[in-house]
């Protein structure tokens, strides 16, 4: 597994709820953002450099936030994210 060091650390609003963006570099030189939605549900998007793993991110996060949410609500899930997930 390659070594990864992180180099950016962010949040972001989404739906009422705020979340934390982490964004890492492998020994290889490429980049992929994370972020926490639930203990075992993490979001993760890639890309050659910083700017391209974080503008990807914070572009798709926002769609696959609303598709858990959405998901929760069919199941009728009591179980229910934190509003605060960092």
């Amino acid at each position: 597994m390659p070594e990864e060091t992180l180099v950016y650390e962010s949040h972001i609003e989404l739906h009422g709820d705020r979340y934390q963006i982490k964004v890492f570099c492998r020994s290889n030189g490429r980049h992929f953002a994370k972020t926490l939605f639930a203990a075992d549900d993490i979001i993760i998007n890639d890309g050659p450099s910083l700017e391209e793993a974080l503008a990807n991110h914070e572009r798709l996060l926002p769609l696959a936030v609303r598709s858990r949410q959405v998901l929760q609500e069919l199941r009728g899930s009591s179980k229910k994210g934190k509003r605060s997930r960092f």
